[in-house]
């Protein structure tokens, strides 16, 4: 019952912020402490919507309208360094982008890593990525998509949600009774947080994730788990970008490489994290549409 009421308190909160999401879980969330709902949801001064202490998650459905529906999915984690999330830009706003292309989209707002509210908290984030994958691949026929074309979209440390989850996909971290495929069909990484190592890595997202467990670095560097069966990716990033290094797109990429895998790398001689000034929506987005549709994913 107490779970009911949290659930049904998280779903108000979102609809007053004009995020009106479903609960991830059908029934209890997997590592997760039975304390108080904190979740905070703010407006940055630029108009976007930020969440904070995330930790019932929640997914939303964007569905383009019948006649244009492709079949194609894009499941969407927004960034904010394991410690917030930016909702609209990186979310609700790119999901209404897809739904114009014939694409089904979904929000996930996934937990942020707390101590306080999971009993590990380097792997909710990934729990509730492999669950967004299982409930959109076991609903594809209910939701019009082709199971075979779903795959994941990350910004900064969404990106590494992403890639995590393209990587990680043969062990369970959720409960799986159907042995539904969790694995993405494709992935998009914007300015993503693939490494957790010192050398490049984005050293604010591990603190977050993983704490000073330093045998977990490895785990969650990306670029270490790529392999043969890797699903297909188009990376984008800044060269210029100070907050996480191009090369964590770079090192990802020539991974994807040298196991055949394929994947596309575009590089902006300009701009910063988050794409704010340059280059222009328009721009990277248009290299992400003709990427998928080289892969046949939207027409």
């Amino acid at each position: 019952m107490m779970l009911r009421s949290v659930l049904l308190f998280a779903c108000l909160l979102c609809c007053i912020s004009g995020f009106c999401q479903d609960p991830l879980y059908p029934g209890k969330i997997p590592n997760s402490k039975n304390v108080t709902n904190e979740e905070e949801i703010k407006t940055s001064p630029g108009g976007d919507s930020l969440a904070y202490k995330v930790s019932i998650p929640t997914i939303q459905a964007f569905l383009p309208s019948k006649d244009k529906a492709n079949g194609t999915a894009v499941i969407i984690f927004p960034g904010g360094g394991y410690h917030t999330l930016v909702l609209k830009r990186e979310g609700s706003d790119m999901a209404r982008s897809f739904n114009k292309l014939g694409v089904a989209a979904f929000v996930v707002k996934y937990r942020i890593p707390d101590d306080r509210t999971m009993d590990d908290k380097s792997i909710g984030p990934l729990q509730d990525a492999q669950q967004a994958i299982k409930t959109v691949r076991e609903n594809a026929e209910k939701w019009n998509i082709d199971p075979q074309k779903i795959g994941v979209m990350g910004f900064s440390a969404g990106g590494h949600l992403a890639a995590t989850v393209g990587t990680h996909f043969e062990e369970f971290y959720i409960d799986n009774k159907l042995n539904t495929s969790l694995k993405p069909d494709f992935m998009l990484l914007v300015y993503p947080v693939i490494s957790f190592t010192d050398s490049f890595g984005h050293t604010g997202s591990r603190k977050n994730l993983i704490g000073t467990d330093q045998n977990k670095i490895r785990l969650f560097s990306n670029e270490y788990h790529i392999s043969k069966t890797t699903p297909p990716a188009f990376l984008i990033h800044a060269g210029t970008d100070v907050v996480v290094p191009v090369a964590n797109s770079i090192v990802f990429y020539q991974n994807l490489q040298k196991f055949g895998v394929s994947g596309e790398l575009h590089v902006y001689s300009k701009g910063e994290h988050g794409f704010l000034t340059y280059p222009a929506f328009d721009e990277w987005f248009g290299r992400c549409t003709t990427w998928m549709k080289s892969k046949e994913l939207i027409r």
